[in-house]
């Protein structure tokens, strides 16, 4: 298995024998640069959406034009885009699991905002999530962006996630001291990779103090396009 950051809530993860991009940010994405945007999306099997911010979603209907794989996501916005864009996704909702090729996929709550800009104002996204990805022997909690919620200690004793990829930059989710309060209270990961942090000045920037937090835990900060091998 290979998990590969994207920069910001960007990843590459390839397993099972299928490539998911999930929330691809490429476009004005400042930590990814416009030179390595197709090695970044190559081979892509799969375009895994968490919610509707342009900063997750600003590439998903260009690439699934392009690389011409379905969109996986919130039912109510798959639907509307399979009806006006004619594109292939699959729709599901929180709770669903839904099979890729292989690699089992589980929608699981979030807690954000969600909606997307279009000519006439605010569209309403459909929910926020995140994701429960299940290959090679490993399972990945994928939280998208959220807050803490009790809801993670349900996602723990269903799932038994060993690997964490969860938001950790504040202002718009969790922050360091938050993260490491989930990873502490509700699971018991062994690895733990932070993203959502970085990007702006605004976000944190250093996964420092998670790692000091979770002793027990190999806390992995990411690099673009440096594969974590698992």
């Amino acid at each position: 298995m290979k998990i590969i950051w994207l920069g910001h809530g960007s990843f590459r993860i390839e397993i099972g024998g299928q490539i998911l991009l999930v929330d691809p940010w490429l476009t004005g994405n400042p930590m990814l640069p416009e030179d390595k945007h197709d090695a970044a999306t190559v081979g892509g099997t799969h375009l895994l959406l968490t919610h509707a911010h342009f900063d997750h979603v600003i590439d998903i209907l260009p690439l699934a034009r392009k690389m011409n794989v379905p969109i996986v996501g919130q039912y109510d916005l798959m639907s509307y885009w399979e009806e006006h864009e004619h594109l292939a996704t699959i729709g599901f909702n929180k709770g669903g699991t839904v099979d890729l090729d292989g690699v089992k996929v589980t929608m699981v709550n979030a807690l954000h905002s969600n909606s997307f800009a279009t000519p006439d104002g605010p569209r309403y996204g459909g929910t926020e999530c995140g994701y429960m990805i299940e290959g090679e022997g490993h399972t990945i909690y994928l939280s998208g962006d959220t807050d803490v919620m009790s809801d993670m200690k349900i996602f723990n004793d269903l799932h038994k996630p060993d690997i964490g990829i969860l938001s950790a930059g504040g202002h718009f989710t969790m922050d360091m001291k938050r993260t490491a309060y989930a990873a502490k209270t509700f699971f018991d990961f062994k690895t733990l990779i932070p993203c959502h942090y970085r990007t702006f000045p605004i976000l944190e920037q250093s996964a420092e103090a998670l790692a000091k937090a979770l002793p027990g835990v190999n806390v992995i900060e990411p690099e673009v396009l440096e594969a974590i091998e698992i």
